[in-house]
Formats: structure tokens, C-alpha cells, sequence
């Protein structure tokens, strides 16, 4: 789903808000760059009102998201990361959220609406087995406006070796189609720690 009518733009003499705070962290980094990330951040009531801030104070503004929402929010690059097969929750509490979740995971025609309406954008999909690859193909078959230096494909994992493992058959498989390949840095550089 989407909505034309975006939220009530942010003002500076606006009473403290989420978006207050976060600008004020923004103050702690030598940065121009922002990246809105989550869970998802479309699904967030202040994304508008953040990313009229954030463009007010010249940052570079990416939203990562699965893309099931859409709103006009002004940022610079869109990361689109629809949700392949592979992410639906079958052993999470035995199952009871797999059958939402896989109803709700793709959104194609917000999918094209961020590809259509984003200044610039990039599909990122985050692969764990050789078959998701076919996955991937039915998915773009139906988007328009894209080429393969859009599509990034990631690794599944948060273990270095499983990294490793995948990182080798995917980096042929983007040689191939001429994706981009997207290496999980933050886990060779820092391990899987929050906050990296």
C-alpha cells in the first residue's frame, strides 16, 4: 500500500520529537551522510518529518527497506531489500508468523513505485541458497525501469565462514548476471556485534 500525502513536514521550531533526538546524536558524527535503516522504516510515523530534517541539513539520505510501503520522503537512494522466500519465520514460534509474513513479504507495485518516483535506487537481495537466484529473476521479471548494476545480492549470515562459503558461488553468480555483489563488511571488520 501507499499514500501520495505525505506527512506534516518537520519545523526546527517544532516541539522535541524522536526526530529531535536524532539529530541531536547527529551532532556527536562528522558525517553527511544518513542511513534510515530498522526494522522498517516506512512503517515509522516521523520518517517524512526525519528525512525533511535530514535534507534541510544537506545529509545524503538512504532509506533501507523492504519496500512494502511507500511515501514520498525526499531521500536521495532508495535500498530496496524485498524479502525472498528464504526470510519467512517456518521455525520461529512454531511457525505462527510464517503464513503473515509470506502474505505480506512482497509488494511489487511499491517495489516499482520506488523505482519510479526514487532520485536514485538500488534492489538488494539477501540470498542463502543457490535456488534463491531463481527466486530473484521471477521478482525483477515483473519490475520495469531497472538494470543489473541496480541488483545487489548479499550473503546470508552472521558468521564469517558461512560468509565465506556463500560469498564464493554468489561472486560468480553477480560476474554472471551483472549484479553487484554486497559484502557483509561490518562482520569481517567488527563480528556480529550490535551497534556495528
Amino acid at each position: 500500500m501507499w499514500c501520495d500525502t505525505p506527512y506534516a513536514s518537520w519545523h526546527p521550531e517544532g516541539e522535541e520529537t524522536a526526530v529531535g533526538e536524532v539529530l541531536q546524536r547527529l551532532n556527536e558524527w562528522p558525517t553527511r551522510h544518513a542511513v534510515i535503516t530498522g526494522g522498517e522504516p516506512m512503517i515509522m510515523p516521523e520518517i517524512v518529518p526525519l528525512c525533511d530534517a535530514l535534507k534541510s541539513r544537506n545529509f545524503h539520505v538512504t532509506i533501507e527497506t523492504a519496500a512494502t510501503h511507500f511515501f514520498p520522503t525526499g531521500a536521495d537512494l532508495a535500498s530496496l531489500s524485498p524479502k525472498l522466500s528464504n526470510s519467512t519465520p517456518m521455525q520461529r514460534d512454531g511457525g505462527r508468523f510464517a503464513a503473515t509474513h509470506e502474505k505480506n513479504r512482497l509488494n511489487i507495485p511499491v517495489i516499482q513505485k520506488f523505482i519510479d518516483e526514487s532520485p536514485d535506487f538500488q534492489i538488494k537481495f539477501v540470498v542463502c541458497e543457490k535456488s534463491d537466484v531463481q527466486e530473484i529473476k521471477v521478482i525483477l521479471e515483473q519490475l520495469n525501469g531497472w538494470s543489473p548494476s541496480d541488483v545487489l545480492l548479499m550473503p546470508e549470515g552472521i558468521e564469517q565462514l558461512a560468509l565465506d562459503e556463500r560469498s564464493a558461488w554468489l561472486g560468480e553468480t553477480c560476474i554472471r548476471e551483472g549484479f553487484r555483489f554486497c559484502p557483509r563488511l561490518h562482520i569481517a571488520l567488527f563480528g556480529n556485534r550490535r551497534g556495528t
